[in-house]
């Protein structure tokens, strides 16, 4: 039996839970007998164990187990009783002071909020839009070519020429150098190499490393002070500042390829056709435009909704999903190649995001119920379409997707937020401002 809800707090519930000794005596009897029947000990044969010997090794247990069976079904029974939702798990205790012949637990734990949502109407929303313009395809095709670069010994003919009369380095260039460094007279380690090859203007290297480097031809050294970050990664160095001596040893100047019939056909265009190929990729761009755009509008939707809406959240749900964050966290890291194996990841560092996401959980939770937002098969399915048209079978996303359950609630709850997002977008006051398409790409729109 349970005693009547008391409250803590706002969320807070508390329930003593109580069961006759008995009951508890007779079950674990009863399951020390059906352990018996397979129960094996020395001398004896298989099932002809003596219950004594069975209750010294398997009653610690199975008492247990009857504790935790009853206690758990007693307080599910209670919470069902009582029309509780409880949020997380429930602290199960003992009491101190029970009455003879009886064990009694207080159940503590917390109950889900009232959500309270504003006037929807009332709120103001601000969205994005971009563009995708023949100067993005032009820039797109621009990293492309740089993506499939490569040298040519600068001086040297060759099929695409020979570089051009300038034989010093310049950015752009990839230079192999050998180099030498010390600190007050003393070579450190990690600091001399030979033949070491690398691009000019991409930023390998320390800044006064390439300055050096630049004018050089080959043959040439020079020598010149380096001052590391107080935050370089080599601690030994870090702060101080090193005299190196760098030589050029061998300068290639980079060649892009033309865009033509052969570099359409790179990009797997088959017929080589250009007008294809930038089709193609303005096709590719309006895509990952559309995804950033609407992952943007999403954002600010939620931003509204989270200021538009009361509720206390359950700290057990903000434990239960940091945890979860810490675990991705890890087993993210781990998947990277990294070892985890002694790195601790205090789920205290995830609080604020698990937070706005069991904060967002319960408000979406509250509108999709109350509006029958749910997401559609129909709506699943075009979705799962969307995602297949980027893959040369789509057929087979399909049935990647519609082959596991999860993977497939995953689409769902896409869909879901979705269709919370339009319904608030079509209630708010809206306003639209363009992005501009490097700002909305971030830096992958600034890759060189």
């Amino acid at each position: 039996m349970a005693t009547a809800v008391e409250s803590l707090g706002k969320l807070e519930r508390r329930i003593t839970i109580s069961f006759p000794l008995t009951d508890v005596s007779v079950e674990v009897e009863k399951r020390l007998k059906v352990q018996a029947r397979t129960a094996k000990a020395p001398g004896f044969r298989p099932g002809k164990v003596p219950l004594k010997m069975v209750a010294q090794q398997y009653g610690y247990q199975i008492e247990s187990e009857v504790l935790n069976d009853k206690v758990g079904r007693a307080f599910n029974d209670a919470a069902n009783e009582n029309n509780l939702r409880v949020a997380g798990y429930p602290k199960i205790e003992p009491k101190q002071e029970s009455a003879a012949g009886v064990l009694e637990f207080d159940a503590t734990f917390e109950v889900y909020p009232e959500v309270v949502i504003g006037d929807l109407a009332a709120v103001e929303i601000e969205t994005v839009q971009a563009d995708v313009t023949e100067a993005e395809i032009d820039k797109t095709i621009d990293i492309l070519r740089k993506q499939r670069v490569h040298y040519h010994v600068k001086g040297e003919a060759s099929e695409h020429g020979d570089g051009g009369a300038d034989l010093a380095a310049k950015n752009g260039d990839r230079v192999t150098v050998d180099f030498v460094g010390s600190i007050d007279g003393v070579e450190f380690p990690g600091g001399k190499a030979d033949g070491y090859a690398f691009v000019l203007g991409e930023g390998r290297m320390l800044a006064e490393f390439e300055a050096a480097t630049v004018g050089l031809k080959v043959g040439e050294s020079k020598t010149f002070p380096l001052a590391f970050p107080e935050d370089y990664h080599g601690k030994d160095v870090a702060g101080k500042t090193a005299s190196f001596t760098i030589t050029l040893q061998k300068l290639e100047w980079p060649h892009l390829p033309e865009v033509d019939a052969e570099f359409a056909k790179s990009l797997g265009v088959a017929d080589g056709d250009i007008a294809k190929m930038r089709e193609d990729i303005k096709v590719n761009l309006q895509r990952e435009v559309s995804g950033r755009v609407k992952a943007r509008n999403k954002d600010s939707v939620m931003d509204a909704l989270i200021k538009v809406a009361e509720l206390e959240v359950p700290k057990a749900l903000i434990a239960q999903d940091s945890d979860r964050l810490a675990e991705m966290t890890r087993q993210d890291m781990a998947q990277r190649g990294m070892n985890v194996k002694d790195v601790p990841f205090p789920p205290e560092l995830f609080a604020e995001k698990a937070e706005r996401r069991v904060r967002l959980g319960l408000i979406l939770s509250q509108l999709v119920g109350d509006n029958k937002l749910q997401a559609t098969p129909e709506q699943v399915k075009a979705q799962v379409e969307e995602f297949a048209q980027s893959y040369e079978d789509p057929a087979e996303v399909l049935k990647y997707y519609y082959s596991d359950r999860r993977r497939l609630g995953e689409v769902e709850a896409l869909v879901l937020e979705q269709n919370v997002v339009n319904y608030v977008l079509g209630l708010s006051k809206v306003t639209s401002k363009p992005v501009a398409f490097d700002e909305l790409m971030g830096s992958n729109a600034q890759q060189a």
